[in-house]
Formats: C-alpha cells, sequence, structure tokens
C-alpha cells in the first residue's frame, strides 16, 4: 500500500484564466479512506483526474508512495479507478470483465481465475460470474466495477461519485459495503462525491473543496463540530447549518430579543477587524425553544426572549422532525431550521421564540467567513 501527497498541485485548463485547482496541499496515508467533496465545480473530479494521469498537473506535484508520478502515465501509476458509469463491457462476462485487466497485462490464466474468484467471493458476486452485465442490477453492475478494481491489487483505490447512478436506498446500502470493504482490504483511497452525507459516513477524512480551493480537510467530526469558515458551515451537514448575521454588543451579541453570550474573544476579533457584525452559526439540534412559562418570565420591552420563528413547513421523522420557518433578522426575513423532539411537533403558522444553547454557536468573522471561535 502507499501514501498519497497532492504537493501544491496546480491545474489550469487551456483557455482558462483561472485554475480549475489551485495549489492543493493534501497527504493520504496509507491505508486511510480520503473523501474529495464540494459543489459542482469546486475541482474535486479534476483532482482525481490529476492522480490518476488523466489530468495534466501544471505546478506541483503528485506522489504515490515515495514515487513522483507527476508525469507518468496512468498504466504506471499502479493505481484502479470506478467510475460512476461502471464502464463495463456489454458482450463479456462478470468474469471476464473483472478479468480484463489481468489479461491484457499479460497475467495467467489460472492467476486470474484464482483474483476473480476471491474478489467475486468478497463482493458476493459468485453466482453471477457467469452472466452479462446486461442481467445485472444497478448495485451488482456497480460490485463488479469495484470487483475489476480489486483484482488488480492496486496501491491506491479512485472512485469518482461511483454511487451516482443508484436509487437512494441502494446507494445507502452500497456505501457501506465499500467503506467497509475498503477497512477490510486496506486499500489507500480517495473517492469524490458532491453529497456530504455520503462524505461524512464514509470518509476517514473529508477535504472540501471551492473553486478549486481546499478550504478545510478534517474527521468528519471535527469538520461537524469546528468548521473551518462559513463555506464548509454552510455545506456540511443536513440540514444545514442556520447562519445569521447578528450585531455586536456588550456581553456577547443581540439574537432576537436576547442577548447571547458568545466567546468574548470572538467578538473582539471581529471588532478588530472593524466588523459591527459577526454571523452567528447554530444547527438545528443546538436550537432550545423558550417554553409558554419561559416566554411569560422572560418578556422583554420587544416580546419574549429569543428569535421570533414563524413555522411554514414541518417535516416529521418519527423519532424527530424539522421546522422549516422565518424570523426578521434586522430587515431582512432569514430561513431558519430548527430540530425539535417527534412528539413537540409544532403547529404550522405558529410562532416559536428560539435561543441558541449554551456552547454551542459558531462564530464568523462576516468580512472575511473566517472561523472567530475556538471551539
Amino acid at each position: 500500500m502507499a501514501t498519497v501527497t497532492f504537493d501544491k498541485a496546480t491545474r489550469i485548463y487551456p483557455g482558462g484564466d483561472k485554475p480549475a485547482v489551485d495549489g492543493l496541499d493534501i497527504e493520504v496515508g496509507d491505508g486511510e479512506f480520503l473523501v474529495l467533496v464540494g459543489p459542482s465545480g469546486c475541482g474535486k473530479s479534476t483532482s482525481l483526474r490529476m492522480l490518476a494521469g488523466l489530468e495534466d498537473v501544471n505546478a506541483g506535484a503528485i506522489r504515490i508512495g515515495d514515487r513522483d508520478v507527476t508525469h507518468l502515465p496512468p498504466k504506471d501509476r499502479d493505481i484502479a479507478m470506478v467510475f460512476q458509469n461502471y464502464a463495463l463491457y456489454p458482450h463479456m462476462t462478470v468474469a471476464d470483465n473483472m478479468g480484463f485487466a489481468l489479461k491484457i497485462a499479460g497475467v495467467n490464466k489460472a492467476e486470474i481465475r484464482k483474483r476473480v474468484e476471491e474478489a467475486a467471493k468478497i463482493l458476493d458476486l459468485t453466482e453471477y460470474l457467469a452472466r452479462k452485465p446486461k442481467a445485472l442490477s444497478g448495485g451488482q453492475r456497480q460490485r463488479v466495477a469495484m470487483g475489476r478494481a480489486i483484482v488488480r491489487e492496486p496501491q491506491v483505490f479512485l472512485m469518482d461519485e461511483p454511487l451516482s447512478n443508484l436509487d437512494a436506498k441502494l446507494r445507502v446500502q452500497t456505501r457501506t459495503q465499500i467503506a467497509s470493504l475498503q477497512r477490510r482490504l486496506g486499500v489507500t483511497t480517495v473517492y469524490v462525491t458532491h453529497d456530504q452525507v455520503e462524505a461524512m459516513t464514509m470518509g476517514d477524512r473529508v477535504a472540501v473543496l471551492k473553486d478549486g480551493i481546499l478550504q478545510q480537510v478534517d474527521s468528519p467530526r471535527n469538520m461537524y463540530d469546528r468548521p473551518a469558515n462559513l463555506f464548509v458551515a454552510g455545506f456540511i451537514g443536513s440540514p444545514a447549518m442556520n447562519l445569521i448575521e447578528v450585531p455586536i454588543i456588550d456581553g456577547g451579541v443581540k439574537f432576537g430579543n436576547a442577548v447571547v453570550n458568545v466567546q468574548r474573544d470572538a467578538v473582539q476579533a471581529a471588532a478588530d477587524k472593524g466588523d459591527s457584525t459577526v454571523t452567528v452559526g447554530v444547527r438545528p439540534e443546538h436550537f432550545d425553544i423558550v417554553s409558554p412559562e419561559d416566554e411569560s418570565k422572560s418578556l422583554t420591552k420587544e416580546g419574549p426572549a429569543g428569535l421570533a420563528v414563524t413555522v411554514n413547513v414541518v417535516e416529521e421523522l418519527g423519532a424527530d422532525g424539522y421546522v422549516y420557518g422565518s424570523a426578521k433578522v434586522g430587515d431582512e426575513h432569514k430561513d431558519i431550521v430548527i430540530r425539535v423532539g417527534g412528539r413537540a411537533i409544532p403547529e404550522k403558522g405558529s410562532v416559536l421564540h428560539v435561543v441558541p444553547r449554551a456552547g454551542e454557536t459558531h462564530v464568523f468573522a462576516t468580512s472575511s467567513g473566517e472561523r472567530l471561535t475556538d471551539s
């Protein structure tokens, strides 16, 4: 197995005025599962294709283990790639598809059969080895594509949105299979997806890209708890983090009719930048709803404490639910998402007063978007 290193790797397409990938700097550990994620056009697939040798590297370097592979052809990189469209030969059986690369490489028939049968056993494909791809479901075809990669015993697996053609239920099932398979095989894997839920559930680490620039690379838990900037905060998490620009006042920030204490250093850092506001991030599960009893105790001259949220839509999921509402913040109306208990679903059109839970707020500079809070 091997490590993978992007050393300030840059790709500028001919005729382009800005890089598709700009100085990508990541080291993927031996046996690690790294997920590249971001919106369309962020450079994640280009990064993978640079690693595969399918795109030129205009600056910087790419290494697999100790080898500089920046300018090596794909066949000399010891990688195996799994595409979203499977790329199976329709006239060949499953066994022939899985063993085709080995046949081209001149591996003897007995060795090919042995490796194909071993991979088929791992992937529960043994009974399908004599079938043609048209006789398989989408999930089975994707497993064949995985098998074709496994039999080559490469140093690195590259996966380019391999689940995007599957339906929702099968996608969840197959991503579990891929993640457990990778851990069993221990092969270094770089996986590209636009689906942040997929990224968070599969990767040992996640790298978020935007406009060709790496925003943050971290474990899924750290990225959820400590997003590096406003973009990552709004991208990672489903539903997304609520991001609300609020004025700085003595003692904290003004959140609706309540003053919310945030880290004094964060407020000072914003003030030092000349900002009179900060952007506060609150996950849907980190809002506390002010109960009617508490509302009567915490009345201000402007009404009950907290932010008044009008309930527009309620998404009931059984164990819990999500309230999609709107609130007036300053002169603007903001969309707010709040997670509530499954037995405490509010009526549509009702008004909830909410405050962020103590210690669960994220503070970002409104001007630059950078994170200001330490925790």
